[in-house]
């Protein structure tokens, strides 16, 4: 055991201690980090309406693409961070971070110009309707506005829990999530500005947020990060993207099937007695509310990448096993407490976010509880996927981040519908994550066979 490893707690202290350090910051974060969606659905939903409602839903894929990206650089940066850490190679550890704060920045960038100039045919291409494009409209065009530091401060957070600081990643999830849900309010229900005020309110949260992992980097504790490191280096980058590739793909499918679901709720649910308004709006809404439970599945992930990462390049293979299992076991419960919901109380949940007619409440109701049927299995995919990413695997990470969505749930709602009509949507979602949960299982399993595992 080296030296850094003996005077790092990630190398010494308890598996579960640790996870408790790490991960309950990262789920508040995660959960804080979902509310600025979350929040402004409930507002709008109460304050404008349902359209309004399914316009934020037609947005959300452009949200999912800048969380890719901070994915992409923030947990490339602190995988590559951590590893060099236990590994004791000090001297390139600033040089990851910094090259992926630069990223981030010039890629929210480009996105912000990229959706400015282009935003009516990007919103149709995400499955607008007639009546809710003019609602996405004014709500997306000035969320742009936000994307550079709203990839900040959604990848910067992994950077500052990397460096061993996960009560400032809540803290400045919490910040911007506080700010937004206070100026929604005030905004959108005392102003009475309705879409743009829900907009301006999310910018302005993500703005304070960015600011404050800026303001963070400038007094980074682990390595003192200079100018130099910011400076993109092709080999830097790389490394970086090659171990936040996982991620970055699994949001890209996210928003590939967001976008497919929203063309397919459209098109057959114009063919039902429920529109095609309806089933948009009730999959925005839904897919929100599971994200909640999968702010506590990823926030567990999350924490356990740093313990993972450094704990595998020290060669401390039984503390990587017992990590796992432990994080594995917290998230089975969790994605089971969320499944009992979902059956129990779907309509009571809906109404939350605003009201509507019968056929609205009882399409959410069916959707509930068929699509999210399969959610008590859904914990294997993203905790396994960051797995073999925290160890250096990314390809391993790569394909099993697309097994839920690419490989089974993308082509099962554009085939399923064709056989059992608009209820093949619906049978989709727990058909793919029962496969998934499958394969995952299997490829931990071998990876547990090898010899640094199997005798532990």
């Amino acid at each position: 055991m080296n030296q850094s490893t003996t005077m790092n707690p990630l190398g010494t202290e308890p598996v579960g201690k640790l996870l408790r350090k790490f991960a309950i910051p990262s789920i508040i974060a995660m959960l804080v980090g979902s509310l600025y969606n979350m929040v402004d659905q409930l507002f709008i939903g109460n304050f404008v309406g349902p359209l309004g409602n399914g316009a934020t839903n037609i947005q959300f894929p452009l949200s999912i693409l800048n969380v890719s990206i901070a994915l992409l650089c923030g947990i490339g940066a602190a995988s590559t961070f951590n590893l060099a850490m236990g590994r004791g190679e000090t001297e390139k550890a600033g040089y990851y971070i910094g090259n992926a704060v630069s990223l981030m920045l010039i890629g929210g960038l480009a996105l912000s110009i990229i959706t400015e100039l282009f935003l009516e045919p990007i919103l149709l291409g995400c499955g607008a309707t007639e009546n809710i494009l003019p609602y996405a409209m004014e709500y997306s065009r000035i969320c742009a506005l936000g994307y550079p530091l709203f990839i900040l401060s959604a990848g910067g957070a992994h950077i500052v829990r990397a460096d061993g600081s996960p009560n400032m990643t809540m803290a400045i999830n919490m910040a911007g999530a506080i700010i937004n849900t206070v100026l929604d309010f005030l905004f959108v229900a005392v102003f009475k500005w309705g879409m743009a005020g829900a907009a301006v309110a999310t910018i302005i949260g993500q703005y304070v947020a960015g600011i404050m992992v800026l303001v963070y980097l400038t007094k980074f504790k682990t390595v003192k990060l200079h100018k130099e490191h910011f400076i993109p280096n092709p080999a830097m980058i790389a490394a970086v993207t090659s171990l936040g590739t996982a991620p970055f793909i699994n949001q890209i499918a996210m928003m590939l099937v967001q976008i497919t679901m929203n063309h397919v709720m459209g098109h057959y649910g114009a063919q039902s007695i429920y529109g095609s308004d309806i089933p948009i709006t009730c999959a925005g809404i839904i897919s929100k509310v599971n994200g909640i439970c999968f702010s506590f599945v990823i926030g567990i992930s999350q924490g356990l990448q740093p313990i993972i990462s450094f704990n595998y390049g020290a060669k401390q293979y039984k503390r990587v096993k017992d990590a796992l299992l432990l994080a594995l076991k917290i998230a089975a419960c969790i994605t089971f407490t969320s499944w009992a919901c979902f059956q129990l109380f779907p309509r009571q949940i809906v109404s939350i976010f605003g009201s509507g007619d019968e056929l609205y409440f009882q399409f959410c109701e069916k959707y509930f509880r068929i699509f999210l049927f399969g959610i008590c299995s859904a914990f294997l995919q993203p905790i396994s996927s960051n797995f073999f990413t925290s160890i250096g695997k990314p390809y391993k990470g790569i394909f099993m981040s697309l097994t839920r969505q690419v490989l089974f749930l993308a082509p099962l709602i554009i085939f399923l519908p064709m056989i059992f009509g608009f209820n093949g949507v619906l049978y989709a979602g727990p058909i793919a994550d029962v496969l998934s949960f499958t394969i995952c299982y299997i490829l931990v399993k071998k990876e547990f066979n090898h010899p640094e595992f199997k005798n532990l």
